[in-house]
Order: C-alpha cells, then structure tokens, then sequence
C-alpha cells in the first residue's frame, strides 16, 4: 500500500527519543516531508515525553502497567497510532518488544534504528552501551548503524538501510557511541525521506 505524498509519522520511544529529535526537527524545517503526530512510551518518566510535552508534541505513556496487562498495552498502543492516523511507525529507542496487534495492524511500516551492522550483535538484551561493548570485545574493526523493518523478533526484520562507523584506535564505549548515535541521528531522516520519495519501497523489501 503506497504512502501518502505527505505521511503521517508516529514514534515509540522508551527513554531520551535522540532519534526522535531530529527527525521532528527535520521535519519541521522542511527537510523532510512528512507530519510527526504522537509519540508513545511505555516508561512515564522518559524524557521523550517530557521533550514532547514542551514542544506540543502528542505524548502517551502506554506500558503493560498502565493498561492491565501486555495485551491490553499492545491493544492500546495499536488504537492510539490509529487514532492519530500515523502511516509510519519509528522505534527511536524504544526497549519493549512490540506485540501482535500493533504489528499486525502496521505491517512493513513499523522501522527500527540498531546501533551495529545486522545480524551482528543484534537480539534480545544487544540495545545501547550493550552492543558498543561487545563491538570492542571483540575487536571489530567498524561497527555502525541498522534501519529495518520490525517483526515478531528482536532485531530481525529486513535491513532496509546501513551506514558504517570505524573503530577507532584507543576507542571506549563512550567515544564509539557518540559517533553512531550521529550516525543513527543522520541516517534515519534520510532513509525516510527515500521511503517518501519511492526510491524504498518497504513492501519490496
């Protein structure tokens, strides 16, 4: 099902929502054509929604706690982004796997950003300073960035778009995690805007 010229993009974010910032950014200063609508957390205390709240930007906190049960959220969740008519869904680092109504009811329009090149150190527990130290663990000489398609599984679904980040010599988690959180924060609003030009094509993938 082809987008709309100008898409509606919603957000799911569990903690700071870096990603989520520049793309609203990006969209608000035109570099990208599309409308941030809502973003979702499932942690009420994540500065996501507080960032969101002083922009006037939608903000829910939908969690397994606030709804009753994971179902209920997962039901939540899927109504909310529906409710909001969002065409896109972006995970900005969001740390909740998402369940199947939600993934039902967007499929091929959900992306995640993964801060390694997929398949290597992705799956459950691999998230933030996690991968950075299993990168340098084993002495990888690049590491980078991973926009997919999200599925039933941790970070599993088509690749739809990479970027590459060496390892620098005398690198720390620290150090190596600033250059890809740049490098998430650069790649994401522009394999966006190839998704609205049709250069991707996300039910091809």
């Amino acid at each position: 099902m082809a987008l709309p010229q100008r898409p509606s993009i919603a957000f799911l974010a569990s903690h700071a929502g870096t990603n989520m910032r520049a793309i609203v950014a990006a969209c608000r200063d035109g570099r990208l054509r599309a409308s941030p609508v809502v973003v979702i957390s499932n942690n009420g205390d994540s500065t996501a929604l507080a960032w969101a709240k002083e922009n006037k930007f939608p903000a829910l906190h939908i969690s397994g706690k606030t709804a009753g049960s994971d179902a209920a959220a997962d039901a939540a969740i899927a109504a909310s982004l529906a409710q909001y008519g969002a065409d896109l869904v972006v995970l900005a680092g969001y740390m909740r796997k998402l369940g199947p109504e939600t993934l039902g009811s967007f499929q091929r329009r959900i992306l995640n950003v993964h801060p390694a090149l997929l398949p290597k150190f992705g799956g459950q527990g691999m998230y933030g300073n996690k991968v950075h130290e299993a990168v340098l663990a084993a002495g990888e000489a690049e590491t980078g960035v991973t926009i997919h398609l999200v599925d039933g599984e941790y970070d599993h679904g088509p690749v739809v778009a990479q970027a590459r980040v060496s390892v620098e010599p005398g690198d720390t988690v620290d150090t190596l995690a600033l250059r890809v959180q740049a490098k998430e924060q650069e790649l994401y609003p522009q394999v966006l805007k190839r998704i609205m030009s049709r250069e991707i094509d996300l039910d091809r993938i």
